[in-house]
C-alpha cells in the first residue's frame, strides 16, 4: 500500500465523484505545460495538438501562457479554439465532401483567425480551390508529408509536383509542410534521435528542393509527443506536441526521459465481487480499449489477471480482492488517455486534492 505521501491522487470527497469518470489534477496540468514550454524553449515554437483533452478551459489555459497556435484533427476542435481565443490554427486533417463547405463557414465566422488545413492529394487540394473560390476566400496549406507513418501524407519525393499544382490554384496558398512521424517511438531516447534524423532526410531533400525553386517553405510543423524533444533541437521547426498536457501510463514507460506527470486519472468503484474476482463500473465505454491489456495501471491495486473486459465492466483478478469492499473508489492511470478523454461528457477538475468543478469536453462531439 502506498503513504498517504504518495496518494496524491486521493480525493477528500469522493462522495461526490460518479464512476466511471475521469478527474483531472489542475496542479499538475500547469505544470505539465510549463515542462512543455520549458523543452521548447518558450511558446513561439509550439503549435501543441488539441486531441488529447477537447477541453475550451485548457485552451484558454494555454493563451493565458502565451501559446497563439494550435493543431487540430478534427472541425469540432477547430471550432472550440477558435471560440476561446486562438490565433492560429492548424486543421491536420484531409478535407473532403461537406466538411470543407463547413470548414469555409468557420472560416468566415472567425475573420480574425488564421486558419489552415493540411493536404496530400490533387484531389483534395482541388475540391478545396474550387469552394474556396466559390465562397470568395484564399485558404492557406500545408502539405502532409509521409516519412515514414504511412497513414496520410505524401512522400516527400512527390510533393514537388502537388505544392506547384498548389501554387497554381488562386484560392489556395502554400503555407507549409507538415511531418508527423508518430511511427517513431522507440523507449531508448538516442533510438528514437537516430530515426527520427533519418526518417527527416527526406523532408530535408525537399526543403532543399524547394529553395532552388525559389518557393517559401513556409511553416514547417514537426512530430508529435515522442519526438517532441528531438525537434525542439532544430529553431526552424514548430512543435505539437499533445499528450504531455495528461500524460498517461503508456508515455511514462515508452518515454522516460519526459519528465511530465500523470494529471488525467481514471476513477471507478467496486461493484460486485463475483467467485472472488472484482468487477468494477470501468468498461471499454469509458476506458479506451486499443491498447492490449492491461489499460491502466491502477494505483495502490496490484493485479494478477485480467479476466474480463466488457462494455460497461472490467472484472480482474488480485491478491487483494479480499480487502476491498463493494463501493470502494480505486483511481487508474490510463494507458491511452487521449481516447479515453473522447468517451466522456466531463471530467471532474481537482486541486488540493479535493473536487472542486467539471469541465466538459466539448469538442468531442462531431458535426453530424
Amino acid at each position: 500500500m502506498n503513504s498517504p505521501s504518495e496518494m496524491w491522487y486521493s480525493i477528500a470527497n469522493e462522495e461526490v465523484v460518479f464512476t466511471p469518470s475521469v478527474l483531472i489534477y489542475q496542479e499538475r496540468v500547469n505544470s505539465n505545460l510549463q515542462q512543455m514550454i520549458k523543452l521548447a524553449g518558450g511558446t513561439s515554437r509550439l503549435r501543441p495538438h488539441v486531441k488529447t483533452h477537447k477541453i475550451p478551459e485548457l485552451i484558454a489555459l494555454q493563451i493565458e501562457l502565451g501559446i497563439e497556435k494550435f493543431k487540430c484533427a478534427t472541425l469540432s476542435e477547430l471550432e472550440m479554439v477558435a471560440q476561446q481565443g486562438g490565433k492560429d490554427i492548424l486543421l491536420a486533417y484531409p478535407l473532403l465532401g461537406p466538411a470543407i463547405q463547413h470548414f469555409l463557414k468557420l472560416c468566415n465566422r472567425f475573420p480574425n483567425v488564421k486558419f489552415a488545413v493540411t493536404v496530400d492529394s490533387y484531389e483534395a487540394a482541388t475540391a478545396l480551390n474550387k469552394a474556396s473560390e466559390q465562397t470568395g476566400l484564399t485558404t492557406a496549406v500545408f502539405v502532409d508529408l509521409d516519412n515514414g507513418m504511412h497513414r496520410t501524407g505524401i512522400d516527400p519525393k512527390q510533393a514537388l509536383q502537388l505544392i506547384q499544382a498548389i501554387q497554381t490554384h488562386k484560392n489556395l496558398k502554400f503555407s507549409g509542410l507538415h511531418v508527423y512521424d508518430g511511427h517513431i517511438h522507440s523507449a531508448d531516447i538516442e533510438a528514437r534521435r537516430q530515426q527520427t534524423e533519418q526518417d527527416f532526410k527526406s523532408v530535408e531533400e525537399l526543403i532543399a528542393t524547394l529553395q532552388q525553386q525559389g518557393i517559401s517553405v513556409g511553416e514547417l510543423t514537426c512530430g508529435g509527443t515522442p519526438t517532441f524533444p528531438i525537434h525542439a533541437q532544430y529553431p526552424d521547426r514548430t512543435l505539437c506536441p499533445g499528450t504531455p498536457v495528461f500524460w498517461d501510463e503508456g508515455y511514462t514507460h515508452e518515454m522516460p526521459e519526459l519528465k511530465f506527470q500523470p494529471a488525467a486519472v481514471i476513477a471507478t468503484r467496486v461493484i460486485s465481487k463475483p467467485n472472488g474476482y472484482i468487477c468494477f463500473d470501468l468498461g471499454y465505454k469509458a476506458l479506451a480499449s486499443e491498447m492490449p491489456h492491461p489499460r491502466l495501471r491502477f494505483l495502490d491495486l496490484p493485479i494478477d489477471e485480467v479476466i474480463n473486459h466488457s462494455e460497461e465492466h472490467l472484472v480482474i483478478k488480485s491478491k487483494q480482492a479480499s480487502e476491498l469492499p463493494i463501493g470502494q473508489l480505486v483511481y487508474g492511470i490510463p494507458k491511452h488517455v487521449c481516447p479515453t478523454i473522447a468517451l466522456h461528457e466531463q471530467v471532474y477538475v481537482v486541486k488540493q486534492q479535493e473536487v472542486v468543478k467539471t469541465w466538459q469536453v466539448a469538442a468531442r462531439k462531431r458535426i453530424y
